[in-house]
C-alpha cells in the first residue's frame, strides 16, 4: 500500500476520515515481529495502530491483509535503509561488510528483540499460506542475489578473491545474516553481534 493516507469509507458528520497508513503498518509490524502472526490478536493490532476495528477491516480486509501489507512495508523500508548505506562505500568488499554490519546492528537491543518479520514469517506463516510463503521466498532470494552481486563486484574490483565461489558463499552469508536476526531475539549485545559480523567477513578473505 503506497499511499501515505487512506480514506475510510465511513463518514463522521459528513466528512471522510483519514489515517496515516504507513504509520499504522509500522505499528502493526512491530506487533507481528514481537508476537508472531498467530499470537497477534486483532485487538492488539488495532490498539497498536490506533484505529477502530471497523476502519482496519475496511482498509485491509482482515488480519492476513494487515500482515501482508505490513510485510511489504517492512521490506521496502529495510531495503531503502540498506541501499542508502551501501551507496556510501565503493568496493564490493566494503559493501558486503556494510550489509553484514547492517544485519548485525539490527540483531541486538530493542530492535533485535523485535526480530525480523521475514525470518519470523518463514516459520510462523509460510508453511500454511501460499501467498505469504511466496513473499518469504522472494525476500530470501532477493537478499541472496544481492549478496552474490556484491561478492562478484568485489571480485571484479579486486577487493575479493576471484577464487571464491560466489553462489555458495552468498548462500552461507544469507544463512548467517538471517540467523543473526533469530539470535538477536535472545538479548545479545552489540559487541557480540559486531564480533559475529567480523567473523562472517572471514568467509571472503
Amino acid at each position: 500500500m503506497n499511499a501515505t493516507t487512506l480514506h475510510e469509507k465511513t463518514r463522521s458528520r459528513g466528512r471522510p476520515r483519514e489515517f496515516d497508513a504507513e504509520a499504522a503498518l509500522d505499528a502493526a509490524l512491530r506487533v507481528f515481529s514481537e508476537r508472531g502472526y498467530h499470537a497477534a490478536s486483532i485487538s492488539e493490532l488495532t490498539e497498536a495502530m490506533g484505529l477502530a476495528a471497523g476502519s482496519v477491516y475496511k482498509a485491509f480486509g482482515d488480519k492476513r491483509g494487515i500482515f501482508l501489507a505490513a510485510f511489504d512495508r517492512y521490506r521496502a523500508v529495510r531495503r531503502g535503509l540498506l541501499d542508502t548505506e551501501l551507496a556510501s562505500v565503493e568496493t564490493g568488499r566494503d559493501k558486503l561488510n556494510t550489509l553484514i554490519t547492517f544485519f548485525a546492528g539490527s540483531s541486538h537491543g530493542e530492535i533485535g528483540r523485535q526480530g525480523c518479520l521475514v525470518v519470523g514469517s518463514a516459520g510462523d506463516l509460510a508453511l500454511f499460506d501460499e501467498e505469504a510463503a511466496e513473499r518469504v521466498a522472494t525476500a530470501f532470494m532477493t537478499d541472496e542475489a544481492l549478496l552474490a552481486d556484491l561478492i562478484r563486484l568485489g571480485q571484479s574490483d579486486g577487493s575479493i578473491s576471484r577464487d571464491l565461489d560466489a553462489s555458495a558463499t552468498s548462500l552461507a552469508l544469507l544463512c548467517l545474516t538471517k540467523g543473526m536476526r533469530v539470535i538477536g531475539k535472545t538479548g545479545r549485545s552489540g559487541e557480540e553481534m559486531a564480533a559475529a559480523a567480523e567473523a562472517a567477513m572471514k568467509l571472503v578473505t
